[in-house]
């Protein structure tokens, strides 16, 4: 079966200042400033790393298109445990 639910979230480094991603999507690696960045970078790149690296083109050419649009779980870190 095709897995179709993926998480990412976002965790504060305060010694480099940054959000970086932990991820179960292969390939997808965001390091960003602040956490609206990090959302736009995931929007962008995570379905495009999703298709890429856990997805073939048998799995595509074979199932719906309901099929294979996977779900992203993104947690969003309380802006308040990075203060």
């Amino acid at each position: 079966m095709l897995k179709r639910t993926f998480r990412v979230k976002a965790v504060w480094d305060d010694e480099a200042k940054v959000f970086y991603s932990e991820s179960d999507i292969e390939g997808l690696h965001i390091e960003a400033a602040t956490l609206d960045e990090f959302e736009e970078i995931m929007m962008d790149e995570a379905i495009d790393m999703i298709i890429s690296n856990h997805m073939s083109a048998a799995d595509i050419a074979s199932r719906s298109f309901k099929d294979i649009v996977p779900a992203i779980i993104w947690q969003r870190p309380d802006v308040r445990e990075v203060a």
